[in-house]
């Protein structure tokens, strides 16, 4: 019996299979490589829904009818513009200054221009998700655009979000696939239940905090290499490589020194990542565009080989993404600020669920410290 309670007692490393909370948002089954959000298949809303009809179903439950999506179109193209201060604020920033530091930085920022940052009812909080899901994407496409001395550029109305995101970022209309890409990449991102970030957003919402501060924690968490940092180093690996030639010299070496390699596995999927298939075949498509270079997606595909025939792992979500978003002409640097414009909405969402039905969130730890021992005065220790 002492034996089962010690045991019960240790320490799981990462929380590793540890159930923190009910939710109705989304469900992974990383064994069967199932993603789904609100009872729809990843696969089927990639295909069929956009941005904005997957932003309605993560918060209402349902998908919108035509009147419905209308109306919310409206209320996300009205939120777009942001304060002049923060622009202000943004050009004042290092241009040097690591893309997720000032996107981090700008979200707590702008709590301090909103007026309403401190109201705490569910509909308050709903209504500033809302806005600052259309607001973070006009950040972080500011932050680009400074931090390459070029002119920051206001929002249209008549873009899609997608289409409208691309547009800030890099100061032309985008073509259709490349409108089309970068909706895929906002819907697959969105939401995946209890990760990092998610987690870090939940934990500050149950201390009855503000949503900014929940939302800057959660930008901190997604920062990190070992969750949203991982498809800038995917393109890191590729200039490395640098050629088909040079893939398997790169993965033997790799393998050798006993290295990582980013975008292969997943902390919850044992099989293939359900996210992965599509923004292969849109890498693959964009590759075919000129002045595209195939290149990079022809490397993709000999390194998900030769890493698959030798450690047996599949490409994750991060990996085709990586030669998608240079195709479109994002600079691999601003890679995490692509994914914290698509993840705000599943960070919200959750925000939402936890204060619903809220209880602080405060797990034990398992001490392994030192036994109990007495207080010895400074003048007897050695």
């Amino acid at each position: 019996m002492v034996a089962e309670i010690e045991a019960n007692l240790q320490a799981i490393k990462g929380l590793k299979g540890v159930v923190a909370a009910d939710s109705q948002i989304c469900d992974v089954d990383g064994d069967k490589g199932i993603l789904i959000y609100r009872g729809y298949y990843i696969d089927d809303l990639a295909q069929h829904a956009s941005f904005e009809e997957t932003i309605y179903l993560l918060f209402h439950g349902e998908l919108p009818n035509h009147q419905q999506l209308q109306d919310f179109n409206q209320q996300l193209i009205s939120a777009r513009p942001i304060p002049q201060k923060l622009v202000d604020f943004i050009k004042s920033l290092p241009h040097d200054v690591n893309p997720m530091a000032a996107l981090r930085t700008a979200m707590s920022y702008l709590a301090i221009l909103d007026p309403d940052a401190e109201k705490d009812s569910v509909a308050d909080i709903q209504r500033t998700s809302f806005r600052l899901i259309s607001q973070i994407a006009t950040i972080t496409a500011a932050i680009r655009r400074v931090r390459e001395g070029l002119p920051v550029i206001d929002p249209r109305q008549d873009l899609s979000h997608a289409g409208n995101f691309l547009y800030m970022l890099n100061g032309k209309v985008p073509s259709a696939d490349e409108t089309e890409s970068m909706d895929m990449i906002l819907v697959l991102h969105a939401e995946h239940g209890l990760n990092a970030s998610t987690f870090a957003a939940r934990v500050i919402a149950a201390t009855l905090s503000d949503i900014y501060s929940s939302v800057t924690g959660a930008i901190g968490g997604l920062k990190g290499s070992l969750h949203g940092g991982a498809n800038t180093e995917v393109l890191e690996t590729l200039m490395k490589i640098g050629s088909i030639a040079n893939v398997d010299r790169f993965v033997e070496d790799t393998r050798a020194q006993k290295g990582k390699f980013m975008g292969f596995g997943h902390a919850v999927y044992k099989v293939e990542d359900p996210r992965a298939k599509r923004l292969k075949e849109l890498s693959h498509r964009l590759s075919q565009t000129p002045p595209n270079d195939p290149l990079w997606y022809d490397m993709s595909i000999a390194l998900e080989k030769k890493v698959f025939a030798t450690i047996n792992r599949h490409c994750n979500v991060d990996f085709y993404s990586a030669s998608l978003q240079h195709y479109m002409g994002i600079p691999g640097d601003m890679f995490t600020c692509i994914f914290a414009v698509s993840r705000i909405v599943g960070w919200c969402a959750h925000i939402i669920e936890q204060i619903s039905d809220n209880k602080i969130i405060r797990p034990q730890s398992h001490y392994v410290g030192p036994a109990l021992r007495e207080y010895i005065p400074i003048d007897m220790r050695k």
